[in-house]
């Protein structure tokens, strides 16, 4: 439900029917009005004189069909969509009116016709103004041809029970949603939060499968900030614009609230986790404002508030990993996390290297990118992002993260003996997840002792656009090792929020240059003039990712960069590969693949 403005009002009014209207109300007020017309029937039916004229069999007959009906309606009532209760109200109308034509007494005419107002009351509130004005307009010329059918009746005696139906049905309707706007957020028009817990039970409690439903909840990172600067206003301003453009990004069967203050939820029947997440990357793309979301999706046995904890949790990664992102939340474990887990256990996780040169001393290797690599049995196509991904998701970044800076510190100590001359830095990549743990950093000086690597030629790199720089754990855990000698390297930079004053704000030692920056060599000079001063300017190390040509590897030279990391210079291999001197050099760069964190 939601509104965007009068023209909207109008449509709402005209096709939304109220709120509370759910199919087991409805299924419960129909019951209710076919039991009431067919007791009533049944009553008067044996207490009418025996001399009455009309027909007190069909009248019997009639109240018998509508009590059964009842009792059908209340069983079944659940499973019945709208246009069926129409038709049920319908057919309800018609019963009523032959039971007036065959009424035995005009008295007992009369006396039906008051229950016209009880179709009305109904149709006003299970069904939109539209669908209600229409059964109106098949019930009023009804009432009106069963009252005047009777001879003893003047045209006239029907304009009591049709005023009736008129003035009670459109005072029900206008009480009915009124009654609904307490489940919709003043400011967006959208849901609020009482409304769409309504509609999460609605969905969930439907009778027969488990439903197949998906919830995304979104929250603006930047939202208190726009209210603490601009005022509250502008805020508003802003969760108005953001309901305005979800609202086109969606299909008829979703439902989006404003579930409180920056927070919005999306209820999505019939949709699987992957579809929301696609779903939710492109509503946060069709906004100006940076964008969390946690996707979850509905578990046999789930109560609506585990059902909302849980996509709860997601945002809740979502915004400890960088924000501006979206992230899954799944409480079944696959069982390539089991497969995982085992493989951790008995340390058969594996480490390639990738070289990182020195352009000015002849693409001298003076350091190793350590990347993480393992074969699933259970997903064969799984690529070390989607490793990490599952790490992450499955609470194993942490145990992967050790495994991957233990390892590589060791096999680093065996590759420094074989280069005695020239002292290697190993970088080795962080999930953020690890970084906002308290003890991350005491852990990493662990290591590093434990493995006799010396921390100052450690380097961690850290993607900028997941890192939480506004994470006051983060920032102590970055400073606590940068005074032990370990070095910071911002992972990425150019792909993520690159912001001067973000910049300014991390401790960092390490510029590491996105591919991207220096695929297209036409347009690559003018960013890396830029992109050099700015490491000057900060007295960062530069290093650009992704050389594969020696056309690139002339740019930096002539641009003075001096660091270069690529397939021009080596691929990642074991460590067999680089400390045995018949190794192949493996320096092809046909058939690039983008490198994975870890």
């Amino acid at each position: 439900m939601r509104r965007t403005g009068v023209l909207s009002d109008i449509r709402l009014l005209v096709g939304a029917p109220p709120a509370l209207a759910t199919r087991p109300i409805m299924a419960r007020i129909a019951a209710a009005f076919f039991a009431v017309v067919g007791v009533m029937g049944i009553v008067v039916s044996s207490v009418i004189p025996e001399g009455s004229t009309g027909n007190r069999g069909i009248l019997l007959v009639g109240a018998i069909i509508s009590v059964f009906t009842g009792a059908l309606v209340l069983a079944l009532g659940r499973y019945l969509s709208a246009p069926a209760h129409a038709g049920l109200i319908a057919f309800a109308t018609v019963v009523l009116t032959y039971m007036l034509m065959e009424a035995p007494d005009p008295v007992v005419t009369m006396a039906l016709s008051c229950l016209y107002p009880c179709i009305a009351c109904h149709a006003a509130f299970v069904f939109s103004w539209r669908s209600a004005a229409g059964l109106a307009a098949f019930a009023l010329p009804l009432c009106t041809f069963g009252v005047t059918s009777r001879p003893e009746l003047a045209w006239w005696a029907a304009l009591l029970p049709v005023t009736s139906t008129v003035i009670v049905g459109t005072g029900v309707a206008i009480l009915s949603r009124v009654a609904s706007e307490a489940d919709i957020d003043s400011l967006t028009g959208l849901l609020n939060r009482r409304g769409f817990d309504r509609a999460l039970t609605a969905v969930t409690t439907a009778p027969g499968a488990p439903p197949k439903v998906a919830m995304v909840l979104f929250d603006l990172d930047e939202f208190k900030t726009t209210n603490d600067r601009l005022g509250h206003r502008a805020g508003d301003t802003m969760l108005k614009n953001v309901a305005d453009r979800w609202v086109q990004q969606l299909g008829r069967d979703a439902v989006l609230a404003r579930y409180g203050g920056d927070e919005f939820g999306l209820l999505l029947p019939n949709t699987t986790e992957a579809e929301a997440i696609e779903i939710a990357d492109r509503m946060r793309a069709a906004i100006a404002t940076d964008c969390s979301a946690g996707v979850t999706s509905w578990r046999q046995g789930d109560t609506a508030s585990l059902f909302v904890g849980r996509a709860d949790i997601g945002l809740y990664r979502a915004k400890a990993t960088g924000r501006n992102q979206t992230m899954l939340e799944s409480s079944q474990r696959p069982a390539v996390v089991t497969e995982l887990r085992a493989a951790l256990e008995s340390g058969t996780v594996d480490v390639h290297y990738q070289p990182i040169v020195d352009l000015a001393g002849a693409r001298r290797t003076v350091g190793y990118e350590a990347l993480v690599r393992w074969s699933s049995s259970e997903q064969p196509e799984l690529t070390p992002s989607g490793l990490i991904t599952i790490a992450e998701g499955s609470d194993l970044i942490g145990e992967l993260g050790r495994a991957v800076l233990h390892r590589a510190c060791s096999d680093a100590n065996v590759i420094q003996r074989a280069t005695p001359d020239i002292a290697i830095v190993i970088n080795v990549n962080v999930s953020c997840l690890e970084l906002v743990r308290e003890n991350y950093a005491t852990n990493v000086l662990r290591i590093a002792a434990s493995t006799g690597w010396p921390a100052n030629q450690l380097v961690l790199e850290v993607t900028e656009s997941e890192l939480a720089a506004d994470s006051v754990q983060a920032i102590a855990q970055l400073q606590k090792l940068r005074r032990a000698g370990v070095r910071i390297a911002i992972d990425d930079f150019g792909s993520g929020y690159s912001s001067l004053n973000r910049l300014a704000a991390l401790p960092c030692d390490v510029l590491k240059i996105d591919r991207p920056v220096i695929s297209d060599i036409r347009s690559a000079r003018p960013m890396l003039t830029a992109i050099a001063a700015l490491s000057s300017a900060f007295e960062l190390e530069l290093i650009i990712e992704g050389i594969e040509s020696t056309e690139q590897e002339e740019l930096l030279s002539e641009l003075g960069i001096s660091r270069a990391q690529g397939y021009l210079y080596g691929r990642p291999q074991s460590l067999d590969q680089i400390t045995t001197p018949t190794a192949p050099a493996h320096n092809s760069p046909t058939n690039p693949t983008r490198r994975s964190r870890l």
